[in-house]
């Protein structure tokens, strides 16, 4: 049975001195999410990653939706001609949006800012209160090192085995939007597989 997907929470860098693979795949992620009718929720930021996914998705017809704190919107950081700004007061809500108003998330590679992100995704997941696919984009594998310290939690018991369920790891911008579509939602009884 296929997802009803009408937007994605999309977490991805702002740094503009990535490798130009990076943004081609933000690039493509955009085009695809656009051509398949799926709303972007992102950061709302002009450059970067987030700049190209963006851009893309605009540039092919798409919807884009910023969630952004005040502060970086007086820091002059909002892309303009976004369909919808949510500006918040914290970085904390402006996850908490995100994931409420989103069908699914979709973690491109970034810094800090998007590691807190995806791991309070899998972590709400892993409670069971985001039921949602969780896709990690695993571009020039980036998040091998990761993927590797998940799968360890696992091996050394501080996560059950249904862990590793959480979320999906893929290679393509392709098989990013293929997963959100097909991967099953999540079960809320796996609260009772959350502490060992």
């Amino acid at each position: 049975m296929k997802n009803e997907i009408k937007a994605v929470a999309v977490y991805c860098a702002s740094s503009t001195q990535v490798s130009k693979v990076y943004v081609e795949a933000a690039e493509q992620l955009g085009k695809l999410l656009a051509e398949h009718g799926v709303t972007l929720i992102y950061g709302g930021g002009a450059v970067g990653l987030m700049g190209a996914i963006c851009d893309a998705v605009k540039a092919n017809g798409g919807k884009a939706i910023g969630v952004i704190p005040s502060f970086m919107v007086k820091k002059g950081w909002l892309r303009p001609g976004l369909d919808e700004v949510i500006e918040v007061d914290t970085m904390a809500e402006r996850k908490r949006i995100m994931a409420e108003i989103s069908d699914a998330a979709i973690a491109l590679p970034g810094g800090v800012g998007t590691f807190d992100e995806l791991m309070d995704i899998v972590a709400l997941k892993k409670l069971g209160l985001y039921l949602k696919p969780v896709v990690i984009l695993n571009t020039q594998n980036y998040y091998q090192p990761l993927a590797d310290l998940l799968e360890r939690s696992v091996i050394e018991h501080f996560q059950d085995e249904k862990f590793r369920q959480v979320w999906c790891m893929v290679d393509s911008p392709a098989a990013a939007v293929e997963t959100i579509f097909s991967e099953p939602y999540w079960s809320e009884d796996v609260i009772e597989n959350a502490a060992l």
